[in-house]
């Protein structure tokens, strides 16, 4: 036994064994459970990436220009002159963009920007949410209004309602933690500024978002305090301000620009079911129904907006049976209501645009009834079995606004691409900046040619056909003649007739 001892004991004192200098020397590796968990993506974050992701595949490639945006770029955009900007217009839209049109004049850059504005914007106005609902809820209902074809299309466009629906978003929830905080000042701060920007992006829809947050306060005492009424009234005068000034200095003042306004769209007044059956015949497009004289789209792709109202309705009817959390569902619901009011109630069109602000507000008691229904669900069967059916639901729902998307996106394209054919052919004619067109479509055409526009009538009547006889004299000048539309005037038919290669429409160019 004695040489097995001596052998433990040499082993027991044999002296620490040194690193080979030449291998690198490797630090420890930590024991599993000492190892720091991987991040992950938050849900939200992970829905505004997917987001932009779908804005550069399907709305970003290859399109230019559209009518609208032209008159809000042509607004502070230091290369064209400005496009007659009509009563019912806000310049909020304009504002956001002008930094970004004073540096570049390339349609797509602009477009590449708003992408990253609008998913940062998804992301910011949802986020307000998450302390009212938790992670989940804001994100699932940000998927369910950033999955729609018309919220796609409209991100990267230079176009307000999409802004409306997330600053709504965004005010609501400030407004609901305004209570819940004890009327702190941060939430006050962004109800104002919410509110604000919403109310500046568009002007009467700022007033229609505000009327139940001031139905709120004057009915239920928790709201009845005077800094939440002060964020929802300042917040109306800081994004009205503008509008009013040039309500006063364009048109007269208030009560006159409102009833130029209605004139414009048409006369605003009691067209009860008439909005209402334009808005469902145009749901899957075109981007303006007016007139709306098209045939319903199928059960198939209409389906989500017949549910929409009924699965708003029972969530708030299950909000009124609970105890808590009843506010979280009824005022996103009640905004909703508001906003789609005067464009399904007083107008006889509609484009799917102006819908926006109602289906990010509803989606947020629709994402609630979802997570009620699979919390619901008792034992793991049950419980995988409602969750299986859910994602069925929502993947049906993505093919529909994934064919929309599509063939809304190809006609946006080809109507914009006709804009930039006619603009080169007035180019080949000789029209060069300072010149004039007028006629049917002037405005687009006009700015990619880098003209001026008029129009002697319409929607955007803003000069005589005797002050355009008058400047036909003293720069290049043409009118566009499109044979659907069937009018010419008097005082153009003299002039040489050009058709314009590539679309419909004649260029009647004065000598």
């Amino acid at each position: 036994m004695a040489p097995t001892e001596r052998h433990s004991d040499r082993a027991r004192t044999a002296p620490p064994r040194l690193p080979d200098p030449l291998l690198p020397v490797l630090p420890d590796r930590p024991a599993p459970e000492d190892r720091a968990p991987a991040r992950r993506i938050p849900p939200l974050a992970a829905v505004a990436l997917l987001y932009g992701l779908a804005q550069l595949c399907y709305a970003v490639a290859h399109m230019n220009l559209g009518w609208d945006e032209t008159v809000y770029l042509s607004q502070v955009d230091p290369r064209h002159p400005a496009a007659f900007f009509s009563a019912p217009r806000s310049r909020g839209i304009t504002f956001l963009v002008a930094p970004f049109v004073a540096a570049t004049s390339s349609p797509l850059v602009l477009r590449v920007v708003l992408v990253l504005l609008s998913s940062a914007a998804l992301y910011a106005a949802f986020k307000v949410w998450e302390p009212l609902l938790g992670r989940l809820r804001p994100a699932l209902a940000a998927a369910l209004f950033g999955s729609l074809w018309i919220t796609v299309l409209s991100g990267p466009q230079v176009m307000p309602n999409l802004w409306v629906a997330l600053t709504a978003v965004a005010a609501v929830g400030w407004f609901l933690r305004a209570r819940d905080d004890g009327g702190g000042r941060r939430a006050h701060v962004g109800l104002a500024l919410s509110l604000a920007a919403a109310t500046l992006f568009r002007a009467p829809d700022g007033v229609w978002l505000a009327l139940p947050l001031l139905a709120a306060c004057a009915t239920v005492r928790a709201w009845r305090r005077p800094g939440t009424v002060a964020a929802v009234l300042g917040g109306l005068a800081l994004g009205g301000a503008q509008w009013a000034v040039e309500a006063y200095v364009r048109f007269g003042g208030i009560a006159q620009r409102l009833d130029i306004s209605s004139d414009t769209e048409g006369g605003m007044g009691a067209h009860l079911g008439g909005g209402l059956s334009a808005a469902y015949r145009g749901l899957d497009g075109p981007l303006l129904c007016r007139p709306c004289r098209i045939a319903a789209p199928p059960l198939t792709h209409s389906l989500w907006w017949l549910l929409l109202p009924v699965l708003a309705a029972a969530a708030c009817g299950l909000a009124l049976r609970a105890r808590r959390g009843r506010a979280v569902t009824l005022l996103p619901v009640a905004c909703a209501l508001s906003l789609a009011a005067p464009y399904l109630l007083l107008l006889d069109y509609s484009a799917p645009r102006f819908l926006l602000p109602t289906y990010a507000l509803a989606a947020l008691p629709v994402a609630g009834l979802a997570a009620r229904a699979l919390r619901s669900a008792r034992g793991g069967r049950a419980r995988t079995a409602v969750a299986v059916l859910l994602c069925a639901v929502l993947a049906g729902h993505l093919v529909v606004q994934l064919e929309g998307l599509r063939a809304n996106a190809a006609d946006a394209r080809d109507t914009t691409v006709r804009y930039r054919r006619a603009a080169d052919g007035l180019e080949r004619l000789g029209l060069r900046a300072p010149c004039l067109v007028s006629g049917p479509r002037a405005q687009p055409i006009a700015y990619e040619a880098g003209c001026a526009s008029a129009q002697t009538m319409g929607n955007n009547r803003s000069t005589t056909a005797a002050a355009l006889e008058r400047a036909a004299a003293r720069e290049p000048m043409a009118v566009l003649y499109a044979p659907e539309d069937g009018y010419l005037p008097p005082y153009a038919r003299g002039w040489r007739p050009h058709p314009l290669r590539g679309t419909d429409w004649v260029a009647y160019v004065a000598p």
